[in-house]
Order: structure tokens, then sequence, then C-alpha cells
């Protein structure tokens, strides 16, 4: 393909106004769903493929999201695109204004590999609905993935303005030379760096979706209902999205010395009731992407000063890039498993040796930061003491799911946010249109100036419009300012 006459095609397109219709945004959501149905099948067999997911999760974490996602944006369309009456001072006399959402133009998506079909349409669902042109870009890490969403998605929604790419780190690059009116960019923080280093050129504005260390902290926990529930939580939580190789997967715990063991042992039990004895026949845990990160995870494992503090799992099969969950217990901190975003299936435990919100703060920005706690007070400091994407209490991974919140990170876990109507925003303008009668005037605006011009601004500024009135009226003189 001629990537610079498609990119020109696709701008003409947009400025013919079509992709701005109500009818083309609806059409092509209801497009997307229907490719989403029909191809259920080959849906599962490239998540299969790809990265060894059951189904069950693939629909769990892909599948189901995107079609909430659709019919969520499909339901509330019409109020998004919507203009809103913005309220003006009483001084503008017989002026309106609103603010009228337009889409931005021709766009870039870039997905990642963990979740190759909910990354990818997720972001583009926003992007159809706020009227942009589209061109995705899937990771070519999962090529069974790409290759379904660049073969049939073609054939289900219009592809004058909404293409596929597939291609390695060369044709990314290529891709980011190009001119865009927005990148929205899911991957990691050291190529969400490069990301961004190429917008610059055109001052493009840019969506991060990255990640980070997302720690849980785990405290106060005296009955065993709560135990058994938060330590099921966590293990769905570190283990079931993708193997732990997800953005918003538990990375790390910081937990009171006193429940340490308690936790290590509830762990064992459940790791076992959900995965098995032998969790790599359970068909339950996805595998490793490829063997560049198997080896990557193999090495966080083997590294000397790390390898004593396995307590649980550890076992590997690098033919079939499986890595059974692993529980350690206080790895030295500086170790790279606790420097660097793990991104697999390894779960540390830190016993707390100091205040766990100090812990927190002292490391990079998190993506999430979850606590399983029923101690208000704590909740209460986190929420004001700690920053990142998001916080969640007594439980995790959730806060991805419902179209209501907006999902990103904060610092170098991310920049913007989106999922329903944040989705929406993200990938549109809000255009204020103003309009004036001319049968009204803000007299004072006009020169020559003097300290009564110099009064009224003060009080229209500070909202005092009796104090506006009685200057006008003559009944409050007006200070003198010397200069």
């Amino acid at each position: 393909m001629n990537l610079e006459r498609d990119l020109g095609d696709m701008r003409a397109y947009y400025r013919s106004g079509k992709t701005k219709e109500a009818s083309w945004r609806k059409l092509q959501l209801q497009r997307l769903k229907a490719f989403l149905k029909e191809k259920e099948r080959d849906i599962y067999r490239a998540l299969n493929q790809d990265l060894g997911k059951h189904h069950v999760e693939a629909f769990r974490d892909e599948l189901g999201v995107l079609q909430k996602s659709i019919n969520f944006a499909l339901q509330n369309l019409k109020e998004w695109m919507s203009s809103k009456k913005a309220k003006l001072p009483a001084v503008a006399v017989l002026s309106y204004a609103e603010i009228v959402p337009e889409p931005l133009g021709l766009v870039l998506i870039i997905s990642s590999w963990n979740f190759p079909i909910g990354l990818s349409l997720e972001p583009l669902i926003g992007a159809i609905a706020a009227g942009n042109t589209v061109v995705l870009k899937p990771s070519e890490l999962a090529s069974a993935s790409s290759s379904l969403l660049a073969n049939a998605l073609p054939t289900y929604i219009d592809s004058k303005a909404i293409k596929v790419i597939e291609g390695g780190p060369a044709v990314g690059e290529h891709l980011l030379q190009q001119k865009w009116d927005k990148i929205f960019f899911t991957g990691s923080t050291r190529v969400g760096r490069m990301v961004m280093s190429a917008a610059v050129k055109h001052l493009t504005p840019i969506t991060l979706e990255l990640g980070g260390k997302c720690p849980a902290i785990i405290d106060s926990l005296t009955s065993s209902w709560d135990k058994e529930a938060a330590v099921k939580r966590i293990i769905v939580s570190k283990y079931g999205p993708c193997a732990g190789q997800a953005c918003i997967a538990i990375d790390y715990l910081l937990v009171e010395e006193k429940f340490t063991s308690t936790l290590v042992e509830l762990l064992k039990v459940h790791i076992k009731k959900m995965f098995g004895e032998n969790p790599r026949k359970s068909n339950s845990i996805a595998r490793i992407i490829n063997k560049h990160h198997f080896s990557r995870l193999k090495n966080l494992l083997n590294d000397p000063i790390v390898k004593d503090s396995i307590v649980y799992g550890g076992s590997m099969d690098e033919a079939n890039l499986f890595i059974e969950p692993t529980v350690l217990l206080d790895p030295p901190l500086q170790a790279a498993i606790m420097t660097e975003e793990i991104f697999g299936p390894l779960l540390p435990i830190i016993t707390r040796i100091e205040d766990s919100i100090d812990f927190i703060n002292s490391r990079p920005k998190p993506l999430a930061i979850y606590a399983f706690t029923k101690n208000e007070r704590l909740q209460r400091r986190m929420v004001s003491e700690t920053s990142s994407g998001s916080i969640v209490f007594n439980d995790a991974v959730i806060q991805f799911v419902p179209d209501t919140l907006p999902f990103g990170g904060i610092g170098e876990s991310g920049i913007g946010s989106y999922h329903g109507k944040f989705s929406f925003d993200e990938f549109s303008h809000h255009k204020p249109v103003a309009r004036r009668s001319y049968l009204s005037e803000i007299w004072f605006r006009f020169p020559p100036w003097n300290n009564y011009k110099l009064q009224l601004f003060e009080l229209v500024y500070n909202y005092d419009y009796l104090g506006m009135l009685l200057v006008i009226l003559g009944l409050k003189r007006p200070r003198k300012v010397a200069i």
C-alpha cells in the first residue's frame, strides 16, 4: 500500500463530512458488533493461538467487554453528539453559548498484544462514536489476532474511513512519522516514550495507556471469610488476566507481618483449587506471549538473590511458553523483580517494614493501587496521600469494566483516559460556540480608560452585579487607582 496516498484519501473522506453523520457512526458500531458476533469462534481461536487463552477468559476480558462497550455507545450516542448549553454571566445580556463536540480528524491507534482484540477495538469504538477516520495497527506479537483484524474487519466496516495496517516496529515507526490529529497508544512505557517523542514533531495530541507496578495492600483482615475472599480476588486479579500479562494486574503485595504465613498458605490452597495440581493442563491460565518475554520472566526468577524467596510454584515449560503461578516471599527490594514491571505470573509478597503509603509513594505512580482493608482511616489516607490511575478497595482489576469510570494512568503510567463517554471525549474536541445580539453592549470594554471603567471591570469579574449597578447609577463612587 502507498501509506501517504491512503492517508490523503482518508483525510479527504473525513472532509466530506460522511463520518460526522450520526447514521454513519451508528452503522459502523452496529457492524463492529456484528463482527464480534459472527467471528466469535475465529476470535477465540486467534486468542488461543496467540496466548493460550481459554474461550471463557477471552469472553470475560475481551469479547464480552467489547459487546458491552458497543451497546453503551449505541445507547448514548445521540446524547454524546448533542451540543450542551453553556451558562454565561449575567452581564452578557442577549448572548448565548454552547459546547459542540467535533471529531479530531484522522487518528492512529496502536494496540498491545496482551488483549489483542480488546485493546484494539475498545479505543476504536470511541474513535468511531466521535466521528473520526482511523488507522489501527494491532500488535505483531499477537499475529493470529492481528491477521484476523486485518483480513476480516474491513468486510464489516467502512474501509474508506477505517483501515487496519499490520507490521512490526518498522511499520510502527513509519506510521509515527506521519501527521495525525490524534495518537492513541497502548503498550510499554519504553515504547510510550518513543511515541511521545514522535508526536512532538507535529504537536500531535496523544493518549498513552501504559502500566507500572500496581501494588496491593493487605491490612486489618480479621475474619476467615474476609481473608478467603481477599485471597481469591488476589489470585484471579494476578494470574487470571492473561497470566498476569496485564497492566492492571497486581504486581506485588504489601502485607502485615502477622498475616504473612496465613496468606502464603491460603494462596497455595486457592491456587490449587483454581488451577489444579498441574496448572498447565487446566487450560485456565494463559501462556507467555513469546520466547523473549519467557526469558525475561525466567531471568527474574533465576536471579541468585531471588531464587531462595520462592515459596510456591516456579516451574516452567519453555517449549510451551508456560510458567506456573509463582509466589515469592520478601525478595530483595533491589532485585529486578521489584524494580521492573513483572507482567507475568510471579507474585512477590513484601512484609511491611515501613508505612505502606510511604513505600508506594517512593516509587513511580502506578496505574492502579489496590487495598484489602476495612480500615476506613487507611482508605481515606490512601485516597488523599497517594497518586495513581485508580484505587480499588477490597478487590482488583474490576475498575476496567464499567463504562462510567475513566480508565487511564498518571505520570509514568499514562496520559489520558477512556471507556464509555471518556473514549468519546478522548477522540473529540469540545468546541465553544458563542453568539451575541447587536441589541446589547458591554460599553465599558472600549477605550478610553478611566477609574470608572476599572471599577466596573472589577465588579463584573467578581460577579458583584449589585455593586456594578450602584456605580452605574452614581450611588457608589469608583475607587481611584494611582500609578
